[in-house]
């Protein structure tokens, strides 16, 4: 059988795992005990797919000084802790994963979220046995010079990893960083906007916007799909 894609790359947060607001939670809760009141609907409207390591700055030139030296891995303990406690996955993730190891066609996650972050979620889902292997995270980069999305650095990792070109892989993408790094790394990238038109994606490079995971097999081995 002829497939269109060789890889599918799968953000994690917001694609496969309901994290999000779990994230932008712990998040407001910080960033209030920071002296910056703020909610996790407004933590997640302005930092949906952004790295901790991006954020940091954005929060501190916001409250006119430094957050502490360690913070960033004090809120991946944090983050890792409530995953852990909350998280729940999208409706159809397992499914689809399992559904293209069926078909023989690989898979991978590429995300912002440090492994501890990662093996909370995919714990928790009961997706850890699945997974093994086949996440990559732009936390683990950092010590080789690697950036966070919108950098396309993870997903380049990815590719290598499966020995595939970028332009034989196809990244599921929710958040404008995702889309915007997986296309400066010559990749096609749909959109997943189970909620919403998804303009901000399109915007950002979108090939097209799928609504449900399980369009993610037609993308692959058959026409084109577009929500």
């Amino acid at each position: 059988m002829s497939h269109r894609f060789d890889l599918v790359i799968f953000d994690c947060d917001g694609v496969l795992m309901d994290s999000e607001i779990v994230s932008a939670r712990v998040v407001a809760a910080d960033m209030t005990e920071h002296g910056l009141p703020t909610t996790p609907e407004q933590a997640m409207m302005r930092f949906v797919g952004t790295s901790l390591r991006a954020m940091k700055p954005m929060i501190e030139a916001e409250r006119g000084a430094p957050l502490p030296a360690d913070w960033n891995d004090r809120m991946v303990d944090k983050i890792a802790v409530a995953m852990a406690a909350e998280v729940t996955e999208i409706i159809g993730a397992r499914a689809i994963l399992e559904e293209l190891d069926r078909l023989g066609i690989a898979w991978r996650i590429a995300s912002n979220s440090a492994d501890a972050e990662m093996t909370a979620k995919f714990g928790r889902t009961g997706f850890l046995a699945l997974t093994a292997g086949r996440t990559h995270s732009a936390p683990r980069l950092f010590a080789a010079g690697g950036r966070p999305k919108p950098a396309p650095d993870v997903f380049l990792d990815a590719a290598r990893a499966e020995s595939v070109a970028p332009s034989r892989c196809v990244v599921i993408e929710d958040s404008v960083p995702g889309v915007t790094g997986a296309v400066a790394a010559g990749m096609t990238c749909y959109g997943f906007t189970p909620h919403g038109d998804g303009a901000e994606l399109r915007a950002a490079g979108a090939a097209g916007l799928i609504t449900r995971l399980d369009q993610v097999t037609g993308l692959v081995v058959g026409a084109r799909v577009d929500a």
